[in-house]
């Protein structure tokens, strides 16, 4: 039943697509066949001028057909006439574009937030704004202090800002290198590219989020004005957007082998070396995020000749947020040991169920846990449950760059291009306010059910009730990292006329990039010892809502009435006893400090032909790094106040070298059938925190991550070919196929080291996650179909087959086999109207606590509604996650479940306007 059951799953993305693909070709012969004898037919009387969703598709046909690369485009239209808030949203429909709405481990949100090509890391994609670079940072604390990449988070970046998204598959000298799978290029508007010469635009929007039930504001403003010349331009943009998150989820924390010495594997050895939950959590997070910031751009062209653009943006995400967890503590229960003798004194499960070698299900009577005092400190690893209630009220990240581009044409045959900039970014947890309660004199009991929601009861227990709890812990960590680049950059294109070279291109760039973690203070809590006598806050009677999980079971035994408390009773609780912080509480261990030189060079020739075009050029880089890594002790430590102990800062450099040869060819078969070729040569540097030595740990699930100072960056080879046919006006069938050989590829392993646990005062074996080098494989297939059938209807499907495994035989992270994209549209003079189905297969998102975590499959629907009240004024309709898609985590296979969230849907109401 479970293997038909997988197969079912496999199969369907696939025979969607495929029937989808068939389905249109069916639905295209007869236009096929009209336009055929339009072409014989007299000219027409008059031009029809086209405008809305078939135009900006049009035009992205254009721009990618005149592309000598393979590439995919979205145009500003197209982003206003779908429910598109950030610019993720935006290009997630085209071609081997995958989203998460993550950047780590964390789960996923109701907002897309990290970009992919072609079933890769997020990592491995280049994000770019005008060609440059821009400075990130995220809001949640684990990314900030965690795995910290390179991977651009786009909740910092609203839709509204664009005038294009180019997404760039092959790679050629001319671009900045990073992206090993593709980049992306974000063109913001410019002034003088609008039509009139005063443009002013502006949109209200109310945005329902029905899972919190809140109702929130959206503005967006923009000010465009040229003068009579066309050589003078201002452009300004605002933009304010508020919206409420709630996510409902059940999480489980990894899984722990039972030791051989414990007591339940002394009374029952096949227990031995079996899998056991670390922790399986009703977990509510609540959330308040207001995006808010601005873009600027002045143009000058004071001849013909020159041209000067100086522009910028500034976005600033508030998100504060409130977590709660729920959990049991199994594994920590079974393998529990006596902290003075090291004697096991772990607990024995009256009734337990094995399957693929996992504690699926086990039943521990509350006879089996030690009593409580006021005076005994309480065994961490004996609580039957624990409560976290985890509020982190400034929270936010930021994102920011000023940008002076330059253009002059020397001659005729010369031109000249310069730029020069600055882009930060940063992420803040000012106050990561933790409170631990430990459940005492009830048992435990649970049950796996696969994929399917797990159920937990403690017997002896009132969830709903904050009673026979004690204060386990409590701690007050406070993180900033910070993320900055200067770049400079000059090109020269020279025309050749010469035989099939066209012209030639030329260039530099120089760019200084900082990248730090600093945790300048990590409080705990010296009278959270878990006696009866600990101090407990305040409890207003607060539970879980009433539909708390209503989105991802509707089984009656799923665990859903718990106890909360008020987050300002945590913080006032905090206040009062969570006392042991200050400078001497510095986690040295989890900081860094990355600083990085690049110098690159490069030329590139521009080739023509009869019915042909291409380039061919070379680039080259020298990468210079220096990473700081705190060591603990040394010859000259510092930090002899520490209550982590003495440390010394250790300096590790590294430099190396890329020369990256990039080919690419477009062959026009015929007037409407295109040909394409490209191999090149990519490197993407590794993760910051890959690099650094730096340790971070999770005192409550002992597992952690570290870097590796000696890493080489991620090396590629790829190889691409493929078929465009524009059979009509606004229409395209494509296939392609992609191979890329990753001759260094970086993957993760984990051992077992120990270090202090600060929460809870004692030393620990801890599973520690670190990159290390490999090499990977990744070959793919690109299908994709779009056409205006009849009236005012139109459709466009794609889908992708990607295939990347890594020389362990681990799949590439972020790899999906399946992703398939539909979408219909309708417009006329007033309404148009769109319905698009997003679908992604099962993926790997690597390591998280150090265990394997993979998402399953999962689908989305979104819809969005204009209509023209006149020239000047529209209405707005769109929604997000119709389906109210679950989404659902695993690890090394389908009986040991991660994860299970619900997010609920999003609408949005509003009115737009332009002058």
């Amino acid at each position: 039943m479970d293997s038909n059951a997988g197969i079912k799953t496999t199969l369907t993305p696939i025979a969607s697509a495929v029937g989808l693909m068939l389905a249109c070709a069916a639905a295209a012969a007869p236009a096929m066949a009209q336009q055929a004898a339009g072409d014989n037919a007299a000219q027409p009387l008059e031009q029809v001028v086209v405008t809305g969703i078939r135009a900006s598709l049009q035009q992205a046909l254009t721009r990618k057909r005149n592309s000598d690369t393979l590439s995919e485009v979205v145009s500003a239209e197209d982003i206003g006439k779908m429910p598109d808030k950030n610019v993720a949203d935006a290009i997630q429909r085209v071609p081997g574009v995958n989203i998460s709405s993550s950047a780590g481990g964390e789960g996923g949100f109701a907002e897309n937030d990290r970009v992919s090509i072609r079933g890769t890391s997020s990592s491995l994609t280049q994000t770019q704004v005008n060609g440059h670079t821009i400075g990130t940072g995220d809001w949640f604390v684990l990314d900030q202090a965690g795995a910290v990449g390179r991977s651009v988070s786009y909740a910092l970046l609203p839709s509204e800002i664009v005038s294009a998204v180019t997404v760039q598959k092959s790679q050629q000298a001319d671009m900045v290198e990073g992206g090993v799978a593709g980049s992306v290029n974000i063109e913001t508007r410019k002034p003088l590219d609008f039509k009139k010469q005063l443009t002013l635009e502006g949109s209200v929007q109310a945005i329902h989020s029905d899972l919190p039930g809140k109702t929130d504001p959206q503005m967006n403003a923009l000010l465009g004005w040229k003068n009579d010349a066309k050589t003078f331009g201002v452009l300004v943009q605002l933009f304010s957007e508020k919206r409420h998150e709630r996510r409902d989820g059940q999480e489980f924390y990894g899984y722990t082998a039972i030791a051989a010495d414990s007591n339940a594997a002394k009374a029952h050895p096949e227990l031995a070396g079996i899998l056991a939950p670390a922790g399986i959590s009703a977990s509510l997070f609540e959330q308040t995020r207001k995006r808010t910031g601005g873009a600027f751009d002045l143009q000058f062209k004071p001849s013909k000749d020159l041209t000067f653009d100086l522009n910028g943006f500034s976005s600033q995400l508030d998100a504060a947020n409130y977590n709660r967890s729920f959990y049991n503590n199994i594994a920590a229960n079974i393998n529990a040991t006596n902290p003075d003798t090291g004697a096991s004194v772990g607990v024995v499960p009256s009734a337990y169920t094995i399957k693929s070698g996992t504690l699926v299900a086990a039943t521990i009577p509350a006879s089996q846990y030690p009593a409580v005092s006021a005076t005994q400190t309480y065994n961490s690893s004996l609580y039957s449950a624990f409560g976290d209630q985890i509020y982190r009220p400034g929270s936010s990240s930021s994102s920011a760059y000023i940008d002076l581009d330059g253009s002059y044409k020397v001659n005729q045959d010369l031109r000249i291009n310069g730029s020069v900039g600055y882009t930060r970014g940063s992420g803040k947890t000012p106050a990561d306010i933790g409170y631990e309660a430990g459940l005492t004199g009830a048992g435990s009991s649970y049950t796996l059910n696969g994929m399917s929601p797990a159920t937990m009861s403690f017997p002896g227990a009132d969830t709903s009730k904050f009673t026979n709890y004690v204060t386990a812990s409590a701690w007050g960590s406070h993180v900033i990292t910070k993320d900055s680049e200067k770049y400079a950059q000059a090109d020269g294109e020279l025309r050749l006329d010469r035989g099939v070279m066209e012209s030639a291109k030329f260039g530099v760039r120089f760019a200084e990039h900082h990248r730090s973690v600093s945790q300048p203070e990590n409080r705990s809590c010296k009278a959270c010892d878990g006696t009866t006598s600990a101090p407990l806050p305040a409890w207003n009677g607060s539970t879980y809502p009433s539909n708390f999980g209503n989105g991802i079971t509707n089984s009656a035994d799923f665990l859903r009435n718990v106890w909360q408390i008020n987050p300002g009773d945590i913080a006032a609780w905090a206040a009062k006893y969570d006392l042991a912080g200050g400078p001497t509480t510095e986690n040295w261990a989890g900081e860094m400090d990355v600083r990085e030189k690049t110098s690159a060079i490069y030329g590139m020739v521009n080739l023509a032909g009869d019915g042909w075009r291409g380039n061919v050029g070379v680039r080259y880089v020298h990468t210079n790094q220096a990473t700081i890594t705190n060591i603990p002790g040394g010859d000259h430590p510092i930090g002899q106040d520490n209550v982590n102990g003495v440390y010394t800062p250790t300096l590790n450099q590294s430099g190396y070298n890329d020369v990256l040869p990039s080919a690419n060819f477009k062959f026009d078969l015929s007037p409407n059938l295109v040909a394409r070729a490209a191999v090149a040569k990519t490197m993407a540097r590794p993760d910051f925190s890959a690099m650094v030595g730096a340790v971070t740990l999770n005192d409550t699930n002992l597992t952690g991550s570290s870097g590796n100072p000696n890493l080489k960056p991620v090396r590629s080879t790829n190889y691409d070919v493929a078929l465009e046919w524009y059979f009509a006006p606004k229409a395209l069938l494509s296939a392609g196929v992609f191979y890329m050989d990753m001759s260094s590829y970086v993957t993760f392993g984990t051992a077992n080291l120990t270090y202090f646990n600060s929460s809870f005062k004692r030393f620990d074996s801890y599973a520690i996650s670190s990159p290390t080098n490999n090499t990977a494989k990744n070959k793919g297939v690109e299908l994709a179909y779009q056409q205006h059938l009849f009236g005012g209807v139109g459709v466009l499907a794609n889908y992708t087959y990607t295939d990347g495994k890594a020389g362990d035989g681990l799949p590439v992270v972020g790899n999906s086999k399946n992703t398939y994209n539909a979408e219909t549209y309708y417009e006329d003079d007033k309404l148009s109207a769109r319905l698009a189905y997003t679908y992604r297969s099962s993926f790997s998102g690597g390591l998280y606590n150090s265990f394997p975590q993979v998402m399953a499959g999962t689908g989305n629907l979104a819809a969005s509604i204009n209509y023209k009240i006149n020239e000047n004024l529209s209405i707005t309709f769109d929604a997000l996650n119709l389906n109210n898609a679950v989404l659902r985590y695993y690890g090394s296979n389908k009986d040991q479940p991660i994860a299970s969230y619900s997010n609920g849907r999003q609408y949005y109401l509003g009115l737009r306007g332009k002058l």
